[in-house]
């Protein structure tokens, strides 16, 4: 049987929960059109985190792997066009660890462009009624260094798995703790994400749409 690798982080930062995994775990085990997702959760730890991942691929083989982030201050689904190699930590991991201007890979390309169609994503997400775009930054923070890892790891093997990253808004329950701060209820972002990935497995040609930022 065919198998999505899907992942979120533990809170970190503060926070009591991380709606990436929120939002994650209830997808574990949902069959869609015949592929089974399995949901692992990834610790919020430089390096740590891709020994997890990298775990995880190899136990379940998946066709996809899509990895899933909180992006507090977000308003929407923002799925993402690119990883860049630096790890630059405005804050300690939860290992506390805070790397500065270090390489995720030494010698590595300085970025990779992820493999999902992300303009169709964002489209089918849209059309559902739940707001989506293209992100062109994933931060330089665990996120980030996860999505470069990943792509790395599928662009080295030469396979043709399907890999990127999407972000994710607070909870409300976590809005109430930053005033003025944008949230997503759970309900809307795992019909979104199960939208993600049926658009994902199905889609190999991205739409020609724009998708672009001016800022």
């Amino acid at each position: 049987m065919k198998r999505v690798l899907i992942t979120g982080f533990e809170p970190f930062g503060g926070e009591a929960v991380n709606p990436s995994w929120e939002v994650v775990s209830q997808l574990n085990d949902l069959m869609l059109g015949g592929v089974r997702v399995v949901a692992r959760q990834l610790p919020c730890a430089f390096g740590e985190a891709l020994t997890v991942l990298n775990a995880a691929i190899d136990d379940i083989q998946p066709v996809l792997v899509l990895a899933v982030g909180q992006a507090g201050g977000r308003a929407d689904i923002t799925i993402e066009r690119v990883a860049i190699n630096i790890d630059d930590a405005r804050i300690a991991d939860n290992l506390g660890k805070q790397p500065v201007d270090q390489p995720i890979v030494e010698n590595g390309p300085a970025a990779y462009f992820t493999r999902l169609p992300i303009k169709a994503m964002v489209q089918g997400i849209r059309d559902a009624g739940i707001p989506a775009s293209v992100s062109q930054t994933a931060g330089t923070y665990v996120c980030n260094h996860v999505m470069y890892g990943l792509l790395h790891r599928l662009n080295q093997t030469g396979n043709e798995i399907k890999g990127g990253f999407i972000h994710i808004p607070y909870l409300p329950e976590q809005a109430v703790n930053h005033p003025g701060a944008p949230s997503m209820s759970a309900q809307s972002v795992v019909i979104a994400l199960e939208l993600a990935i049926s658009i994902a497995l199905q889609v190999d040609h991205d739409l020609h749409i724009a998708g672009g930022a001016i800022h």
